[in-house]
Order: C-alpha cells, then sequence, then structure tokens
C-alpha cells in the first residue's frame, strides 16, 4: 500500500465538486459538495453516537439501508440540526441532486454541517444544483473538500493505493473537522471512495473498525457533534472480485481504508480551532486493545496536559493523572512517560515515579508542531494511539462568537 493523489477522486468513476450556493455570507468560499460515481456503489457509514442528530443523519440512514449509493450532497455553513422541517429539508436535498444527475433519491448521501438550530434555506441548494452537477470532474477533490469546511485551515483530503489479485485499487476521502470534535464520533464529516468490488456486510464491518481505530480516537474539545458522519462508497470499477469473506483481501482493504482514515484523522486533530500542535499519544504495553484505547484517549482528552503542551511545559505529572481517572485498570507503579518530537526525545517518568530530565531539551522538543506522548503501561501486548491537539487562547476567541 502507498499513499498517492487525488482525494475522493482518486478511485476509478468518481468524480466530485463543489460551488458556492449562497447558505455562507463568504461569497469567495464553496458551501455546496457533490461526490457521483458513474456506477452503482455498495454503501456503508457509522454516524454520531449523540442522541441529538442532525436530520441529514436521520434521511441517510434510511437512504443506505438497502447497502447501496451512487452521491453524496452536502452543505456548509448550516447543520439542519433541531429545525421542525429538518428532515423534508434534507430529503429534498437528495431530489435536487437526483434530478440534477438524473438518479433516484434514495441513492444519495445527505449531509450537512455548521450551525445549530436555524433552518435550512433550500432555494440556493435548488438554484445552484445544476451549476453543482456541471462542476463534478475527475479532478475535483479540492473543490469537495472547500466546500465542506467550517472553521477548518486547510483542506483534508487523502488516498492510497494496493493491490489485489493482481489488480490496482484505490481508496481516497475528504474530510472535515475543527472543533466540537470528541470520539464516537470524532463536527466532524468524512467521505471516502473504492473502487474496490466488496460486498455491503463486509464494507460495513471494514468501515466500523476503521472508525473504531482512527476518527473514534481523535479529540479536540470533548464535544460530540450531532452531524459526524463517515460514509464509503465502493463502486467496484477497478474489476477485482467482489470480497465476500474475510480474509487476505478483506484485510488488504482494511489497512488501505484504515491508513486513510488516519492520515484524515491526524489532520482534523492538527487543525483542531486555535491549535498550534498536533498531539498523539501512543500506549503501549495494555492488557487489552481496549485499555489501551481507553488510555490514549484520557490523556489526549484533558484540557490541562493539552494547555502543558501550548506551553511546550513537559507537566508529565498530567499525564498520569489522566490515565489515572481514565477508568481503565493498570498498576501504576509499571508506567513510563515520555515526549517525542522531531527535535529528540525526553524521558520524564518511569514505574510511576519521576526522573531527572533536561528541562531545557523538554521545552525544545515540545515546541515542535507535532508533538508524541509516549505511554508504556507494562501489563501485556495491545496498543493504541489517540490524535488531539493543544488548548490555547484562540480556542475560545473562536467558539466566542461562531454563531454571531
Amino acid at each position: 500500500m502507498k499513499f498517492i493523489e487525488g482525494g475522493v477522486t482518486a478511485a476509478q468513476g468518481f468524480v466530485a465538486g463543489g460551488v458556492h450556493c449562497g447558505i455562507r455570507k463568504n461569497k469567495t468560499k464553496p458551501d455546496l459538495a457533490m461526490i457521483y460515481s458513474h456506477r452503482p456503489c455498495a454503501a456503508a457509514a457509522v454516524y454520531t453516537t449523540n442522541l441529538v442528530k442532525g436530520a441529514p443523519i436521520l434521511v441517510t440512514k434510511e437512504n443506505i439501508k438497502d447497502g447501496t449509493a451512487r452521491a453524496v450532497i452536502c452543505n456548509s455553513g448550516n447543520a439542519n440540526t433541531c429545525n421542525a422541517d429538518g428532515v423534508e429539508k434534507a430529503q429534498k436535498m437528495c431530489e435536487i441532486a437526483a434530478k440534477a444527475l438524473k438518479i433516484d433519491p434514495k441513492d444519495v448521501v445527505v449531509a450537512s454541517t455548521g450551525v445549530i438550530g436555524q433552518v435550512l434555506p433550500i432555494e440556493p441548494i435548488e438554484q445552484a444544483a445544476q451549476a453543482l452537477a456541471a462542476s463534478l470532474t475527475e479532478d475535483g477533490s479540492p473543490r469537495a473538500a472547500s466546500a465542506i469546511m467550517t472553521t477548518d485551515t486547510y483542506l483534508k483530503e487523502a488516498a492510497a493505493e494496493f493491490e489485489i489479485g493482481g489488480k490496482t485499487l484505490r481508496v481516497g476521502g475528504i474530510a472535515k473537522g475543527s472543533g466540537m470534535i470528541h470520539p464516537n464520533m470524532a463536527t466532524m464529516l468524512c467521505f471516502i471512495t473504492t473502487d474496490c468490488a466488496i460486498s455491503h456486510p463486509l464494507l460495513q464491518k471494514a468501515v466500523k473498525a476503521a472508525a473504531d481505530e482512527t476518527f473514534n480516537m481523535v479529540t479536540v474539545d470533548g464535544d460530540t457533534s450531532t452531524n459526524d458522519t463517515f460514509a464509503v462508497l465502493a463502486s467496484g470499477a477497478a474489476g477485482n472480485e467482489e470480497i465476500c469473506a474475510e480474509g487476505e483481501e478483506y484485510h488488504a482493504f482494511l489497512e488501505a481504508l484504515t491508513a486513510v482514515a488516519r492520515k484524515l484523522s491526524k489532520m482534523l486533530a492538527g487543525d483542531g480551532e486555535g491549535a498550534t500542535k498536533l498531539l498523539v499519544c501512543k500506549v503501549a504495553g495494555a492488557d487489552t486493545v481496549e485499555t489501551a484505547r481507553t488510555c490514549a484517549r484520557s490523556v489526549i482528552a484533558s484540557d490541562l496536559t493539552k494547555a502543558a503542551m501550548f506551553g511546550a511545559d513537559a507537566n508529565w505529572g498530567r499525564v498520569l493523572c489522566a490515565l489515572g481517572y481514565s477508568g481503565a485498570a493498570m498498576d501504576v507503579d509499571k508506567i513510563d512517560v515520555s515526549f517525542q518530537s522531531a527535535a529528540g526525545r525526553v524521558d520524564v517518568c518511569r514505574k510511576g515515579r519521576g526522573i531527572d530530565f533536561s528541562e531545557e531539551l523538554a521545552s525544545i522538543v515540545l515546541s515542535e508542531k507535532e508533538i508524541d506522548i509516549l505511554v508504556d503501561l507494562h501489563l501485556g501486548e495491545a496498543s493504541a494511539e489517540a490524535y488531539g491537539c493543544d488548548l490555547t487562547y484562540d480556542y475560545v476567541k473562536i467558539n466566542g462568537d461562531y454563531r454571531t
């Protein structure tokens, strides 16, 4: 497997685009995205666990319960959540997309992101539909990625190439997310396409597995959004024999899907609102994978740890504290903690106790743009990673006037 260019249109038979329709006031930014497959696709998705769910999630769930889809339409600037006419508007978006693409409305995945509780104007979407469909191209991934952004500061695209049975297959996607990001799922939208032929049941299994290892291991601020959606369309255009059982071919696909999802996850974490640093907590030596995940998520979600990383302060006690309240079983007297970056590594805690280290070196290590927080529980062989960012003054500034 190797990473390639192309984003959500890297796979054969997919086109994408984006236009400004008028939902957002900023006319220089696209606010309506579309992804389309020239052939029917297996479709699978996972969604937020928040009990307050955006209307598009309810409609998408209904549309793809048969395991198929051909297109995605998504707007930014308005989440279409907590509105009396929300489901009606989400269904209308599917009808608008379907008419422009000449497909069945039930074959459309619909998503929205932005402010909660404001009525979504459907007229701008309807008026822009033909222009949106006309914008679809094989190199349109950046336009679609831009159109789904809210407070993001850069595009989030990734793609990978792998082989099955002598066939070259591709997986690629786009994502958005900068704030209101916390596990289950980590406001986050991700759309991935692949030209791999895989049955719907196995695709759904792979999507869940990839999400658990990547998007569900991301946190920026502890807030789980109402609209989180991770959807995958698989067209089979590469011509491989359909994957219908777990085995070597399924695991090759899962590896590529997870790699793309992980790359996008790290982009989400690194672009956290106001963030200056990407934090990766790597927990090793756990007795189970769930223990490792629980510990890694607890550390990466700790506001005190995040603030210390912003200040390049090797306050390892905050890491140990976060491990202690995680709820995971551990022996505190066995825990080792280190910090690592491109500038080097500094060991700060051994067997649950502080050790002598150079504060000067630690400050240099923690001043890099990407920092690894290394934890070894010395209990077993399981490991996991979680992704987050530092906590800065700008996070409060951004969210203090987000709506107004």
